[in-house]
């Protein structure tokens, strides 16, 4: 298969011992009640395998409504999938799984959702920082506050919850670029992903819409840690792609992301991106 022939949202691709291994979220249905996730495998990032079920949802008792935005880091020798599905109080949460391998079957890891039990969150994702803490950074959904936030939270070491309380970074409307909306309308946080340039800088990129086209926006942090001091960019990808992630292959660095944000005819997108030290751009 090729990633035009790939019918997936929220793309991630894990590059594991000169292998590829790409999740997403079955499109059908915007991923409710979809059964779980399936990875994709390849040696060169243009053939892919074709869907290998890798979680069953079902099997889990996490089919109850939706099955969003896998994605795989391995950390320790283990390798981690944080995933969205709806908690049993009806509210959307990131729980965290692991596996032996990337092609799974991935297991439950997290006692539940990671993310606070009575907000509804979406998107987590794994931050290790420099002193090799993890943390999660996730998005507090504006299905449930109207203006949606990003937020993060230190996770204990062995991934099952949770340390103190989440901080929030910042909300959809705060950007420079955020279209300026009548009070109560809503704006959307989706997709954060941490990437650290080749002069140690510390990126975020992260999904919103800019006059009802999906984009791929891009946060500085000005020291170089996960805090609340940082700044908005210019957004990366403004043609109706988002909710991406970057990863090296052959020393090139990849943005993949889906496009266009229509329901049935999402595909994969990966694009070479330039590290130019204090942000990306498109190469």
């Amino acid at each position: 298969m090729k990633c035009d022939e790939i019918n997936i949202r929220d793309p991630f691709i894990l590059n594991d011992n000169g292998k590829y291994y790409l999740y997403g979220t079955r499109a059908a249905d915007f991923g409710i009640k979809t059964g779980g996730f399936d990875v994709y495998v390849s040696s060169d990032l243009v053939n892919w395998s074709e869907a290998k079920e890798c979680f069953n949802s079902v099997e889990n008792g996490l089919n109850t409504a939706v099955n969003w935005a896998p994605e795989v880091h391995k950390y320790n020798g283990t390798y981690y999938m944080l995933a969205t599905f709806t908690k049993p109080n009806n509210l959307r949460g990131t729980y965290i799984l692991k596996a032996d391998n990337p092609e799974g079957p991935f297991v439950m890891h997290s006692d539940g959702a990671v993310t606070p039990y009575e907000w509804e969150c979406l998107d987590g994702t794994l931050f290790i920082d420099s002193d090799n803490k993890p943390y999660i950074v996730f998005c507090h959904e504006h299905t449930q506050i109207i203006d949606g936030t990003i937020c993060y939270a230190q996770l204990s070491d062995d991934l099952t919850k949770i340390i103190g309380e989440p901080v929030t970074l910042f909300s959809g409307s705060s950007p420079f670029w955020a279209d300026r909306k009548p009070e109560g309308e809503h704006y959307i946080t989706d997709g954060p992903f941490m990437f650290r340039t080749k002069t140690n800088e510390l990126l975020m990129i992260w999904s919103s819409f800019i006059s009802h086209n999906y984009v791929e926006a891009v946060v500085r942090f000005k020291d170089g840690r996960l805090n609340t001091n940082f700044e908005h960019l210019n957004p990366i990808i403004t043609d109706d792609g988002g909710h991406g992630m970057i990863f090296e292959a052959d020393n090139k660095l990849y943005l993949t992301f889906h496009s266009p944000n229509q329901t049935g005819f999402e595909r994969v997108r990966l694009i070479e991106i330039e590290d130019k030290g204090n942000s990306i751009a498109v190469k």
